[in-house]
């Protein structure tokens, strides 16, 4: 059995190490990473360190001011890192090959398989990142599978809707399954057909199984020269895939759905005053709608701007809508439901945005304010999702 040790980089909150540490007391968090830029208070490392406790003094800084190789070897790398652009340059000597744009933190993810060559990687990410950018379609992906193939990783991805697998958010994130060619389990999933990876064999296939898929597309990446990956690569991925040696394989995924949960299961009762909407009323009423709205161009040139409407007040029979992090402010993306008890509109707790992302309640109540609290959960992963892929980790494990 292979030691079940994690280093977690954008942590947030401890949304990884808490779906993992449910599917199994094994797991065991050796480092971790947790840094707000431009924020005076960390309050969300302050509240994972509240539950798991300190490490070092490096946990609470720039991940790009921490030396790679001060880490502690680990067996699984996890992180949900920001979609940003991943395009590259030569460096302006020309010597050290290609380097990443500063501040996208990609190449620290990179720079830390290079230093300490972790076995598997699991990671998170917005879905738009299969698409991205507008202009090259696909290219930021490629960028990230090239590095991968480049360190000797084979990788699975998958978009998963939490709420089409039990959960009680429609919240749509991309994962990312890489595994060493060092790894039993890379030279199992070798001797397999991609589309058996795909449909019911691969590490997604197994944590969230499907009914069905589409036909399998193909393409190449000349992994070696990922600045031409970046300046040229494009190609139209699916929400489900498989790559190894630079060949992808990807395909249109159905899912096989649960029951979701819905946000009536998930309210408080006897909830404070100050939840309740009253002066903003209107205004919510106002955002939500449907509106078309004449405009005109800086050039001069006049256009209508259209919107459809946002439910107004969110169902309580289905699951929640993607949270933000702007939750709870007045806004066009934030929750306002019925309240069952008094039949007023009301803005959801804090609480109740930690149940509907799967936290143990008043997880974030650790003396940051109230926004704070907010937009924690609306960074955060949905944790059942992470316990589900922790329960096949733990085979995959046991078999290394």
């Amino acid at each position: 059995m292979c030691q079940k040790t994690v280093c977690e980089l954008f942590a947030g909150v401890g949304g990884f190490r808490l779906g993992l540490e449910h599917s199994s007391k094994d797991w065991k968090t050796v480092w971790f990473s947790q840094w707000e830029p431009g924020k005076k208070n960390q309050w969300a490392h302050d509240c994972y360190v509240k539950h798991f406790g300190d490490i070092d003094e490096y946990t609470g800084i720039d991940i790009a001011q921490v030396d790679k190789k001060i880490i502690p070897s680990h067996n699984l790398l996890v992180g949900g890192f920001p979609c940003q652009d991943y395009s590259v340059a030569h460096s302006l000597n020309g010597e050290k090959g290609i380097e990443g744009k500063k501040g996208v933190l990609w190449w620290q993810i990179r720079d830390t398989l290079i230093a300490k060559k972790s076995p598997f990687v699991l990671l998170e990410n917005v879905d738009r990142l299969l698409k991205s950018p507008s202009k090259q379609r696909g290219r930021d992906f490629g960028i990230i599978l090239a590095c991968f193939a480049a360190l000797g990783y084979s990788v699975e991805w998958r978009v998963v809707n939490a709420a089409e697998y039990g959960a009680a958010q429609r919240r749509r994130r991309v994962f990312i399954f890489a595994y060493s060619k060092a790894t039993k389990y890379f030279k199992s999933v070798a001797r397999k057909k991609p589309e058996d990876i795909i449909g019911s064999d691969g590490f997604f296939a197994r944590s969230f199984p499907i009914s069905d898929f589409g036909s399998l597309k193909t393409c190449d990446i000349d992994f070696h020269d990922i600045q031409k990956v970046s300046d040229a690569f494009a190609f139209p991925f699916e929400n489900s895939g498989y790559f190894k040696g630079g060949k992808i394989y990807t395909a249109a995924t159905i899912p096989k759905t649960e029951k979701a949960v819905p946000l009536k299961n998930l309210v408080e009762k006897n909830v404070a005053e100050n939840y309740y909407l009253t002066d903003s009323l209107e205004k919510f009423k106002y955002l939500k709608g449907a509106k078309k709205i004449e405009r005109t161009a800086k050039t001069g040139f006049k256009y209508t701007f259209s919107e459809g409407p946002v439910a107004f007040p969110d169902s309580l029979d289905l699951p929640a809508r993607t949270m933000l992090t702007s939750e709870a402010t007045v806004n066009r993306s934030t929750h306002v439901i019925q309240d069952p008890e008094t039949g007023r509109f009301r803005l959801i707790t804090p609480l109740e945005a930690e149940r509907i992302q799967g936290f143990d309640d008043n997880w974030t109540d650790t003396g940051m304010p109230q926004k704070f609290r907010y937009f924690c959960m609306g960074n955060a992963l949905v944790v059942p999702m992470i316990t589900r892929m922790g329960n096949v980790l733990n085979k995959i494990f046991d078999e290394e």
